[in-house]
């Protein structure tokens, strides 16, 4: 079969890459391009582990298909750092102890940034729906929710 050759701008580098037209973006993001944050947590878009944002809209990479990836400007997890500096939620989330195991933490950071950058002040249940797609099977929840509102007063410049 016949590979179809991809260009598209990846945490903000063009990248080209070759994939099936069966095969998921998130296979292309972990096998091809070596970006190994998003995690496959159930492959049928369930459970947010493999989060990331297309265009701006979060959507599930293991229901995207690569080839639809052409043209089109992908951020994940690994976008999120400037060098070495953390971004507020991924130094929020260190703070508020709101990870353990790690295998949703990636979907729910890129989530969390989709959401902030839409509605830089949510609410508390404001936070708790936009993430009602992000399952995590180790935390309550709790110190989540607290990292991204804490990561939003701090976008803000009230922290």
């Amino acid at each position: 079969m016949d590979k179809n050759h991809v260009v598209a701008t990846v945490n903000g580098d063009r990248r080209e890459f070759l994939c099936d037209t069966d095969q998921t973006l998130l296979e292309v993001l972990r096998d091809e391009l070596g970006l190994t944050g998003s995690k496959e947590g159930c492959g049928t878009g369930d459970c947010g582990a493999c989060s990331v944002t297309i265009d701006g809209r979060l959507v599930c990479s293991c229901l995207v298909l690569g080839v639809e990836a052409q043209g089109k400007s992908i951020e994940t997890v690994e976008g999120m750092a400037k060098g070495r500096e953390l971004h507020p939620l991924q130094r929020k989330f260190i703070e508020h102890a709101a990870l353990q195991c790690g295998i949703c933490t990636p979907g729910l950071l890129v989530a969390a940034r989709s959401l902030l950058e839409r509605n830089p002040d949510p609410t508390e249940a404001e936070v708790r729906l936009w993430l009602a797609g992000n399952l995590c099977r180790c935390t309550g929840y709790t110190k989540i929710v607290d990292a991204v509102l804490d990561a939003g007063r701090e976008l803000r410049g009230e922290s």
